[in-house]
């Protein structure tokens, strides 16, 4: 193959709210994790063991704005991205992160919209970062 992919696919629950920053110009990220799991029966023992990983998830500009709005702790959601890595320094140490940058996600349960109506996962909300929305429409789907 000639070319290189860099893509990331994640169904999981929120492990905290939506922490947003503004910057000058109108543009925004938000930031969040999400948790997996792997579960599996250990063969010697018989027990259920499961296993959680832990994605740092970055959304920009509108789509980080709908999150806000929309998606809160425990929140179920299908995300897709790509893998980005930084680097800092901090006290004289160098120190990395690797964050899922996304750019297309889907709501598939929500609190906040269950309370208020039908669950999501009845329409499968899908929310991209270049999705239209209707400034007069209360949901951005």
């Amino acid at each position: 193959m000639a070319g290189t992919l860099n893509k990331v696919m994640l169904i999981g629950h929120l492990g905290d709210e939506v922490k947003m920053h503004y910057f000058d110009g109108g543009n925004s990220i938000g930031r969040f994790p999400i948790a997996t799991n792997e579960s599996y029966t250990n063969k010697q023992t018989g027990a259920k063991v499961t296993n959680t990983e832990w994605h740092n998830v970055v959304v920009r500009n509108k789509l980080a704005e709908i999150c806000e709005k929309y998606l809160s702790k425990g929140d179920k959601v299908y995300c897709e991205g790509r893998i980005k890595t930084r680097q800092w320094e901090q006290e004289g140490q160098k120190r990395y992160t690797t964050e899922i940058h996304v750019v297309d996600m889907t709501f598939l349960s929500t609190k906040k919209n269950s309370e208020s109506g039908p669950p999501v996962a009845d329409k499968q909300k899908n929310v991209g970062a270049d999705s239209p929305v209707d400034e007069n429409d209360d949901l951005p789907f």
